[in-house]
């Protein structure tokens, strides 16, 4: 068991089975997790149903209510850290991240020195498609906001499509992650940086959504806004180190 990519998902219907094909179908025998907050589209059933399909390759884990994507992706981190999964993926489920880019992160990380690689949306190459001027406006300025405030040199701090070896969630102290939303994103790799992991960010198109609704909210982008002012008095309170990795 080598690559394992973390899906989580509400009300996906309308894209998970065509999203799972996808990735299922590349080089290189990735395995998939989805994470399901008792979706009442069914959206696990559908995953269920293609798993005969895909015996020992796709693993759903389903959780009761509404817990928010930073908890569902840390639940599938101690999964797949008790699997012994050597490189594990997070990913969106409506094709936003191209399925195809996982190769060349999983590259990044195993051939090009890097502890948690980055598809990123503002190195040279990558870009967004079908996004209005106000939601490029709005992410950009978060992720310059973050650079300024962290220092840390990330061009695209928020992005949810990354590759981290195993070392680096192992190392994590997963309890001391306190964002669900928008902010999850920022605090994990904020954390790798203070552990001195290498960041490499790959350059991808993120093409928008054409089926289903969109997660963002209000309160998400109200805690990545305010969550990044916390993480600076966090850090130089609390470590970030596992104690099992100080053992």
């Amino acid at each position: 068991m080598d690559k394992l990519v973390i899906i989580p998902t509400y009300n996906e219907r309308e894209n998970i089975v065509s999203i799972l094909q996808a990735v299922l179908a590349l080089a290189g025998d990735f395995h998939v997790l989805v994470v399901d907050d008792s979706s009442p589209d069914q959206t696990a059933q559908l995953v269920r149903d293609l798993s005969t399909s895909f015996p020992g390759r796709l693993f759903l884990e389903e959780r009761k209510g509404k817990g928010g994507l930073g908890t569902a992706y840390i639940h599938g981190f101690r999964w797949a850290l008790k699997k012994n999964y050597a490189f594990i993926f997070e990913m969106d489920a409506d094709f936003s991240h191209n399925p195809n880019d996982l190769i060349r992160l999983y590259n990044a990380c195993a051939f090009e020195n890097a502890d948690l690689a980055v598809g990123s949306r503002y190195v040279r190459g990558g870009g967004v498609v079908n996004w209005p001027f106000s939601r490029i406006l709005l992410s950009k300025g978060a992720s310059l906001y973050t650079r300024i405030l962290t220092k840390m040199r990330v061009q695209d701090p928020t992005a949810g499509f990354v590759c981290y070896r195993a070392v680096v969630l192992a190392e994590i102290n997963l309890d001391s992650i306190r964002f669900v939303g928008y902010a999850f994103q920022i605090e994990m790799k904020y954390a790798a940086w203070q552990l001195g992991f290498c960041i490499k960010e790959v350059p991808i198109i993120f093409q928008d959504r054409t089926r289903g609704s969109s997660k963002m909210n209000k309160g998400i982008i109200k805690e990545g806004v305010l969550g990044v002012w916390r993480l600076r008095k966090y850090v130089s309170t609390t470590d970030y180190r596992s104690s099992q990795s100080m053992n």
